[in-house]
């Protein structure tokens, strides 16, 4: 029960990874607020706020009124973030700044909001939620590998001006994870089959990564127990970013 005496807020946390990560947490004795679009999707036992994490005015009404609810923040895990596919040609300027927008101006706003009440804290944690997509290169995923690449980066920046507050940052990078976006993506496939199967063989160990499995990694870097993971980038990819096989 690590988490005990916590107080955690979730953006996302309605659905997919972020939900995982909210049960993860509330098994743990942790105090949830979850901040989405659809807080009416948040696991049972947190509070859900709504919260769009590309307005500004948004995210500071939703991390004051969990900070309220909580008694304070020491936990903060920016998981919300949307989707992109194609090439470089696939997406004109307006969806180049949507999605980094919210997937990278996002975590800033959130983080920012929350870091006066981080500063009080004495377990102090931000966790960010990257991907693979930004250390290895992937086919028709440019801007989805720009943000998180770019999420990567401010990690590591992010955690060199705090740590000498006592707050640590680190990210969670997954691979190719069984959550809605992906069910989506599958679902706009001419042969959903054939790319479920071509996205499971993409990864080492076969299948795609279970939310509950990166819920468990950013439980990890969460956590008191582990005071001295700064600056990780920890990867949850069955293998793919560190693997090089041999064909059968």
């Amino acid at each position: 029960m690590e988490f005990e005496g916590l107080k955690a807020i979730v953006t996302g946390g309605a659905s997919g990874i972020g939900a995982a990560t909210v049960e993860y947490l509330q098994d743990r004795a942790c105090k949830v607020a979850v901040l989405d679009l659809n807080p009416e999707g948040a696991p049972g036992g947190s509070v859900g706020i709504h919260c769009d994490i590309s307005n500004t005015e948004s995210v500071n009404a939703a991390v004051d009124q969990a900070a309220q609810h909580l008694g304070g923040i020491d936990i903060v895990i920016n998981n919300a973030g949307i989707g992109a596919q194609g090439d470089i040609t696939a997406n004109d300027d307006t969806e180049w700044a949507r999605v980094l927008n919210t997937n990278v101006v996002g975590i800033a706003r959130v983080t920012r909001a929350a870091l006066p009440h981080l500063r009080e804290s004495r377990n102090a944690a931000i966790v960010n939620t990257s991907s693979i997509a930004a250390t290895a290169g992937l086919q028709q995923r440019a801007l989805y590998s720009a943000c998180k690449g770019a999420v990567h980066s401010l990690t590591l920046a992010m955690a060199a001006d705090h740590v000498g507050e006592g707050i640590r940052v680190n990210c969670v990078s997954p691979g190719t994870a069984d959550t809605p976006w992906v069910a989506r993506l599958l679902d706009s496939a001419p042969d959903a089959q054939a790319e479920r199967a071509a996205l499971n063989a993409r990864q080492p160990h076969g299948r795609l990564v279970a939310a509950t499995e990166v819920a468990a990694a950013i439980g990890y870097l969460a956590s008191p127990l582990n005071g001295s993971a700064v600056g990780v980038s920890l990867a949850v990819d069955g293998g793919m970013g560190g693997l090089r096989l041999r064909s059968k």
